[in-house]
């Protein structure tokens, strides 16, 4: 028996339906005529930032929804014994079972986002980690008698709605309740809720005037948990408005029902990881098949008089845009103000000294450096891991003048190898993008195949991050192709940017290649006679960027000391060796706002490198559920942990720590390991602790993901060794903890490891107010651009004032 699933709002995302429009040519017309605009291009460009209000996401979900299922018989997969949707998906359930045809529904679906949107000054907030008595107990004890519980997602995933004002204040309650997360909702509405009941009465008028049948297979409502009753379609569909979504019950029901497969239709795996959760966490409902169903619960506009708050406010007016605090500088009066609906942070617009050019984003940096890496702007978005600096980041950061780099860590080469060619396809104008290369002391054929792959694709430029040592893939693909142009000097092929935030790390890129590596590369073949006699010509690396504290791999270091100390060093070893170019110095780490970027700047940087900020805008390759977190994080809001790829060597890394516990669980796995010599030292409660929390499975389980998945050397020596062997399953939790949050496992969220710094809890500041304040309207050149653009006018500003103090 099986179960079709059909997701509902918070599914959304761009590019969803791309393989469905085309061969559903004629619901795809239908549907550009209920709605008035194109759905297709609606949902794969989104060219007016709409995919994500109300009144467009419910028509977009149900239509991409209705041609997932359709395909889904055209392809000859058997129609369900029982259907469910998440709210709006409820919609695609009851098309599934025959209650209407895909119009009808298109329409109740238009009109009913329509009166949603409308339901403006509410809020909600999803809570993790308590029981649904538990947040109730917490709601009516303080004294929150007009927030209601919306959605049951989950046994330990809640969503409450209520005034915005309210649901705000009540967050301090869930933290000191120790909830696992409380994190309000960018919605404008307190849906599922007594709030919604004057948009629930008008679409009962509106319904009215539709035919709606009896399912003619099992729908189960979100009100009640139970199948539809063929005498209440429409008096159940109508209260799911303002009524909870009983979804955790509703699998639940299914489960006893011996439902043995579920499988979510549509965009996204949420349904998937919720029903993954409910069953690992509730027993099935056992529900006699002559139980007398529920009725809905109906919600009148009178009723609400009685909701504390409500009678006052019974329709909160709409906020006003955000605009940018007072403190921030204005646009000047000949510049139109940007829509609302993508107003961000406003540019500064600053008289230069009499006698002088205003400074410009385009002036700040190295003009060399600009001009080697053919940019327009002196800035780099860097290469975060997994795929999280996709190749739409890189694209839009490169058809903006700047330079991106792919992360390509932790990635297969086919996956990589596909990246590059989208990149290909998209920047054909001569734009500038690179890719990534880390340090993988554990696995060197890694690297190798790594730079087989750079070299056949004919990559120009690599980032090296987290190397403490020279590597003989680095050093081959600095190398190959080193020529001596017509005025005779040393030209290569390939450039590379290293980060760094060592002395000695430092010393080796400015150094040429070490002799015993090129003599082994020389004996092996792998580069030439001439390019072993060119390297002592030239540096490993053309330029560095210094990397003070930031996301991910961190030495903790301090711009302020790194910037004078690495250009000391740089100097000495190119007087040393005589070297005809300068290596040019970059900063990275930290850099989140204009004062920031104006301060490397102004210390002497060439460039500068963004990095954590990147991570939650529209283009970067985590999941939305990462994102939400990253959103609303402050400065204070990260910390460190045990490096997963250099466990053993107690390199640190700093992450998320706000709503997560990976940092504290990841810091207890490095002590562990280096208190004892295999698992069998560690006592039982600890052991039984780590299995049954932090690993959610056995060390026997763990190992045996850990065979499929290593190297035969690195398993012959766990084999012989139970200390690298303890290592190994310790390492298999960083490695799931970044898959839970890049697949955005609700499940997993406790243990999310998302690599960040403290310059995104800065950016996060410096946009509060404005409509970057939501992720979904943060796109990375945009950001970038802005950063450097205020960051000119800042500097601007302080010379301007110098100049006349």
């Amino acid at each position: 028996m099986v179960a079709y699933l059909f997701p509902g709002q918070g599914s959304q995302k761009i590019g969803m339906g791309a393989e469905l429009f085309d061969d559903f040519k004629e619901l795809t017309g239908i549907a550009d005529e209920i709605l008035g605009y194109s759905i297709r291009t609606l949902c794969l460009e989104d060219p007016d930032e709409r995919l994500n209000l109300t009144q467009f996401t419910q028509p977009a979900l149900y239509v991409v929804n209705a041609l997932s299922y359709y395909r889904l018989l055209a392809e000859g997969k058997p129609r369900p014994d029982y259907v469910a949707g998440h709210s709006l998906g409820e919609y695609n359930a009851l098309l599934a079972a025959e209650a209407f045809d895909f119009a009808t529904g298109l329409q109740l679906v238009k009109k009913r986002g329509e009166l949603m949107e409308q339901a403006r000054g509410g809020g909600m907030a999803a809570v993790g980690g308590l029981e649904e008595k538990e947040v109730r107990d917490l709601l009516t004890v303080n004294g929150f008698e007009s927030i209601a519980v919306a959605n049951l997602n989950s046994p330990s995933q809640i969503v409450i709605s209520g005034l915005r004002e309210d649901v705000e204040r009540a967050k301090p309650v869930f933290d000191e309740a120790k909830a696992r997360m409380y994190t309000v909702l960018q919605v404008s509405g307190a849906f599922h809720s007594p709030y919604m009941a004057a948009a629930q009465q008008e679409f009962a008028a509106y319904v009215g005037g539709f035919a709606v049948h009896a399912p003619k297979t099992p729908v189960i409502a979100n009100v009640t948990a139970r199948p539809y009753r063929s005498d209440l379609v429409v008096d159940t569909l109508v209260s799911q408005i303002s009524s909870t979504v009983r979804w955790s019950e509703s699998i639940r029901y299914l489960m006893g029902r011996q439902e043995e497969e579920f499988l979510q239709l549509g965009p996204g795996h949420v349904l998937t990881s919720l029903v993954r959760n409910i069953r690992r966490n509730a027993e099935p409902l056992i529900v006699a098949d002559n139980e007398e169903e529920p009725l809905p619960p109906r919600v009148t506009a009178q009723a609400t008089a009685a909701i504390p708050g409500y009678a006052a406010a019974p329709a909160p007016a709409a906020p006003a845009t955000p605009q940018p605090a007072a403190a921030r500088p204005t646009p000047p009066a000949s510049q139109a103000p940007a829509p609302a609906a993508t107003r961000a942070p406003a540019p500064v617009a600053q008289p230069a000294a009499a006698g002088r050019a205003a400074i410009l984003a385009t002036d700040l940096g190295s003009v060399s450096f600009k001009r080697d890496y053919g940019l327009r702007y002196a800035c780099l978005t860097g290469g975060m891991y997994r795929g999280i600096a996709s190749p739409q980041l890189v694209v839009a950061v490169g058809r903006a003048g700047m330079l991106g780099f792919l992360g390509t860590a932790g990635q297969r080469p086919d996956q990589v190898e596909a990246d590059i060619r989208y990149l290909k396809q998209h920047l054909t104008g001569g734009e500038a993008y690179g890719l990534n290369i880390v340090h993988d002391p554990g696995h060197p054929e890694r690297e190798d195949a790594l730079v087989d792959l750079y070299l056949r694709h004919d990559i120009r430029t690599l980032e090296a991050s987290a190397f403490i040592t020279m590597t003989p893939a680095l050093v081959r693909y600095r190398l190959t192709g080193l020529r001596r142009d017509p005025a005779g000097h040393v030209v290569p092929r390939g450039r590379i940017i290293a980060k760094v935030s060592r002395p000695e790390v430092a010393k080796a890129f400015l150094s040429p290649a070490p002799a015993r590596i090129v003599e082994q590369l020389l004996t092996q073949g792998r580069i030439t006679a001439e390019e072993a006699a060119l390297a002592r010509e030239l540096p490993v690396a053309d330029d560095l960027c210094l990397e003070a504290d930031s996301g991910g791999h961190t030495d903790q270091g301090v711009a302020l000391a790194l910037m004078p100390a690495m250009r000391r060093l740089r100097d000495d070893v190119a007087a040393q060796h005589g070297y005809r170019q300068r290596v040019r110095l970059g900063a990275a780490g930290g850099i989140g706002t204009p004062d920031a970027a104006a301060a490397c700047f102004l210390m002497g940087a060439d460039f500068v490198t963004t990095g954590s900020i990147n991570q939650c805008t529209v283009e970067a390759g985590t999941s939305e559920q990462v994102k939400d977190l990253l959103q609303d994080i402050n400065i204070q809001d990260t910390g460190y942990a045990p490096a997963g790829d250099m466990f053993e060597y107690g390199a640190r890394i700093q992450v998320l720590k706000r709503g997560v516990l990976f940092p504290a669980r990841a810091n207890k796995l490095y002590e562990l390991y280096k208190r004892y010599d295999s698992l069998d030292q560690i006592d039982p409660g600890t052991a039984e602790q780590l299995q049954t929390r932090y690993f959610k499975r056995s060390f026997d389980a763990v190992y045996a993901e850990v065979r499929a998945h290593h190297p035969q050397r690195e398993i012959d020596k766990a084999e012989q060794d139970p200390k690298h062997k303890m290592a190994l399953v310790f390492k298999w939790y960083f490695a799931h903890a970044t898959r839970q949050a890049l697949s955005g496992a609700d499940e997993g969220r406790v243990d999310f490891q998302v690599q960040c710094g403290p310059a995104l809890g800065a950016f996060n500041q410096w946009v509060k107010g404005t409509d970057w304040e939501d992720w979904r309207r943060r796109h990375v050149a945009d950001i970038n651009l802005r950063v450097l653009d205020e960051a000119a006018a800042l500097m601007d500003r302080r010379l301007s004032a110098v100049g006349t103090a």
